[in-house]
């Protein structure tokens, strides 16, 4: 899959960026800090610009994630778990248990969930199937999901100049996996704080409106 990508990014085009994010956003396994970091790092030669890196990869997620969407809304749910323990479901690294984390996810945290999950490993391309299955307003789908994949996008995209300082570039792809794991580990426990901060506090305005 890294040699796949690696061999795409080749051509070093936008439209290249937007169709791997497109499909990064979908059921297609591509992990988009191969994609978005090696951009960000050959930008600084100039053979791209940064902003324009985040803005189609930006735009390739929110089509992505409006395919997942509309899948989640006029499939329904039997047809999406069905396609999930299927062959080409398997293909594409998806099974039932994914699908439930996901909807438990979206579940939990309502909305706000399209945001905070584009930044969780295992939930990112799979959060707005639940939005859709929920009928989720799309213009407000789309919103949230284009704030949490800029995020996202952002800070591959400042891997990728930081690590431009001191990696060659045959050795970009490995040393981009091994960040990738460390930056999605410790956004999980962040996003996971704030999760308990606004429970909290918003208990604790309860317990206030009603004493």
């Amino acid at each position: 899959m890294a040699t796949w990508i690696s061999a795409l990014l080749g051509s070093l085009s936008y439209g290249m960026i937007f169709f791997l994010m497109l499909l990064e956003s979908t059921v297609v396994p591509v992990p988009s800090e191969l994609v978005v970091a090696p951009a960000a790092y050959h930008s600084v030669s100039g053979e791209l610009n940064l902003w324009l890196v985040i803005l189609f990869a930006t735009l390739g997620a929110d089509c992505g994630a409006t395919i997942n969407y509309i899948a989640g809304k006029y499939l329904g749910r039997p047809v999406i778990y069905r396609f999930a323990e299927s062959k080409w479901g398997h293909m594409c690294l998806l099974n039932k248990e994914k699908l439930e984390k996901s909807e438990r996810y979206f579940t939990d945290h309502g909305a706000v969930a399209t945001i905070t999950g584009r930044l969780l490993i295992g939930i990112r391309h799979l959060i707005s199937i639940p939005a859709g299955m929920a009928r989720m307003n799309y213009l407000k789908f789309l919103f949230y999901t284009t704030i949490g994949a800029g995020l996202w996008n952002i800070i591959l995209a400042v891997l990728g100049l930081y690590l431009h300082k001191f990696v060659p570039e045959d050795e970009l792809i490995a040393t981009v996996t091994e960040y990738g794991h460390y930056i999605s580990y410790t956004l999980l426990a962040l996003v996971a704080m704030l999760i308990v901060y606004f429970v909290v506090r918003s208990r604790i305005k309860k317990q206030k409106k009603e004493s």
